[in-house]
């Protein structure tokens, strides 16, 4: 087990091999939870969006070729739904 020192302002440092364990970088946020006996739950926190955006680029890629026009894809959308008010 680890003994971690509080600091006067009331903060903690993590060790570095906690954060690799945890694949926290810096500017990651990490989430804690309390429970129950004084203790504390840290994980690393899960982006809501899917991440960076970086990790977007690359997503939509279109193996088939093929390729829509705002048009087209708005008279698609319209049948689409016209089919599901029925």
């Amino acid at each position: 087990m680890t003994v971690l020192t509080v600091t006067a302002k009331g903060q903690v440092t993590l060790r570095k091999e906690f954060l690799r364990h945890l694949n926290a970088k810096p500017g990651d946020k990490l989430e804690v939870a309390i429970l129950p006996d004084g203790k504390l739950q840290i994980s690393a926190e899960k982006p809501a969006s899917g991440g960076r955006i970086d990790d977007f680029f690359g997503s939509l890629r279109n193996p088939h070729g093929l390729h829509f026009t705002i048009d087209e894809l708005k008279d698609e959308i319209d049948k689409a739904w016209a089919t599901r008010r029925r």
